[in-house]
């Protein structure tokens, strides 16, 4: 009886505080968020604009919207040229800029959230423009091309050496230069394209896309002021509208795509038999399956995209939470990337054309020789420039490099035994139509991790791929596609 007043006595003592932690954990919804913030964002349909009146819409800002309700912040947004919402950016201790691509000149001087979207940049002429391009070289013989002030494509094509820039104001004056000829190219991913042509009262059949440039992912970018916990409020609230769908929802309302980031980034490129698009469009190969089956075993369904090695090997070198197989583990690389593996050996070989007279006996011989080509950020191309080759011919693409060796452009190729003659079978040609003149190195090949995606990611793949070679299952995958 004593104890059972005693214990009546501690609950009646202990309910006002009960009630009291209750009543402010309701009210702690109401509360105001510990931060006040800059929103700043530019004309960019449909990304985001100022639809009808002062309403300002599109897929970030209505992102923002349920990120606001979210944690009880007010919905405020400035709209502004983006020179000048990039700029206040930088400037504002507050600020947050919308929609941002993170590239390596922004990477450092921001803090982000997401992945929100994902653009592909092409290079677009009116129609009636009948120029050609098969690489990003060819466009640097172009008279004029047309970009927007502080733009991240403009950022790079600047660092990849262009001169022949026209500055315009936005995507509207910007194609109707092109229409009136004032520029040649102008780059833009198709979804906004839409939307300027659509203010000119033109459809996206009035231009023609001549050549992917590169892909690049959008974030929210948070000025360095901007705490740490704040910024990870808001990417907690993106994952979460990542897996209960509204993104995708967003996405395909707004962009007219069901092309969602996923909360892993995961890339490779057509390299057969590892990784490559089959005919029935399936993204398959040896390190495709070693993917897969990690993914499987650990449940997570993240979306394989397939995009030339340059612009996956950039994406990786920047974006955190990024997987980008399969890829050559050289000095060079080492400490740029996480590493997952090994999976497999490749040997690397100077090949030369049938019957062309050319021998390679040395490294020196091979410096001598008129061109020699190679592919972008492959470890081949860093490899011999580190030994300091000056005759190196690049692409992004191994079939364009695989035409200029068999047309004779070109004295050597540098490729792989693994997947070359899946590639001259891919252009009409046959292996015997080469010689492995040179074997140039040997090394092994992982699946790679950017330098800021979690290390307990990366450690549950190598964990998950040594299961699989202790129980069989990587031998009867490498037996299925290494015969």
């Amino acid at each position: 009886m004593l104890l059972r007043k005693f214990s009546f006595r501690i609950l009646a003592f202990m309910m006002p505080v009960i009630l009291l932690l209750f009543i402010r954990c309701e009210r702690k919804s109401d509360e105001p968020y510990r931060f006040n913030f800059l929103f700043l964002t530019e004309q960019y349909k449909p990304l985001n604009f100022r639809a009808s009146g002062d309403s300002i819409t599109g897929l970030a800002p209505e992102i923002l919207k349920d990120i606001c309700k979210a944690l009880n912040i007010p919905f405020k947004v400035e709209l502004m040229p983006w020179e000048n919402a990039y700029s206040q950016a930088l400037a504002n201790d507050n600020a947050v800029l919308f929609s941002c691509i993170l590239n390596s000149t922004r990477k450092d001087l921001f803090k982000w959230a997401g992945p929100i979207a994902s653009l592909d940049w092409l290079l677009y002429s009116s129609s009636q423009n009948q120029v050609s391009l098969t690489t990003l070289d060819d466009a640097k013989k172009i008279g004029r091309i047309g970009v927007l002030q502080d733009y991240a494509i403009t950022q790079y094509l600047i660092a990849q050496g262009f001169t022949n820039l026209v500055y315009c104001d936005n995507n509207v004056d910007a194609f109707d230069k092109l229409f009136k000829g004032d520029i040649d190219l102008f780059p833009s991913d198709r979804i906004t394209a839409e939307a300027a042509l659509e203010a000119l009262n033109q459809s996206i059949f009035s231009v023609t896309s001549r050549l992917t440039v590169r892909t690049d992912l959008v974030y929210f970018a948070f000025n360095k002021k901007v705490p740490d916990d704040v910024v990870a409020d808001f990417q907690k609230q993106i994952d979460a509208m990542k897996a209960n769908g509204k993104l995708a929802t967003l996405t395909h309302q707004w962009m007219n795509t069901n092309d969602v980031p996923g909360t892993l980034q995961i890339y490779t490129e057509q390299y057969p038999p590892i990784t490559f698009r089959n005919s029935a469009g399936e993204i398959t190969g040896f390190g495709s399956d070693i993917v897969s089956e990690i993914m499987h075993r650990n449940h997570l369904y993240s979306e394989v995209k397939l995009s030339l090695w340059s612009i996956g090997y950039d994406l990786a070198l920047n974006n955190p939470n990024f997987c980008l197989f399969t890829m050559d583990r050289t000095p060079q690389r080492d400490s740029l990337f996480q590493w997952v593996g090994p999976i497999g050996t490749n040997t690397t070989f100077l090949y030369t054309r049938s019957g062309s007279g050319i021998t390679i006996s040395s490294i020196d011989e091979a410096k001598n020789l008129r061109a020699i080509g190679t592919v972008s950020s492959w470890f081949s191309d860093q490899y011999l420039r580190n030994l300091g080759f000056t005759n190196l011919v690049s692409d992004g693409d191994p079939k364009v490099m695989t035409d200029k060796l068999m047309q004779g452009n070109i004295d050597a190729f540098v490729c792989t035994s693994v997947t070359f003659p899946d590639i001259l079978a891919s252009l009409g040609y046959t292996y015997e139509q080469v010689v492995p003149e040179f074997s140039l190195l040997s090394s092994d090949y992982y699946i790679s991790f950017s330098k800021n995606t979690p290390a307990a990611t990366v450690s549950l793949w190598q964990s998950t791929l040594d299961a699989m070679e202790a129980d069989g299952t990587y031998d009867a995958i490498y037996k299925k596609w290494m015969k």
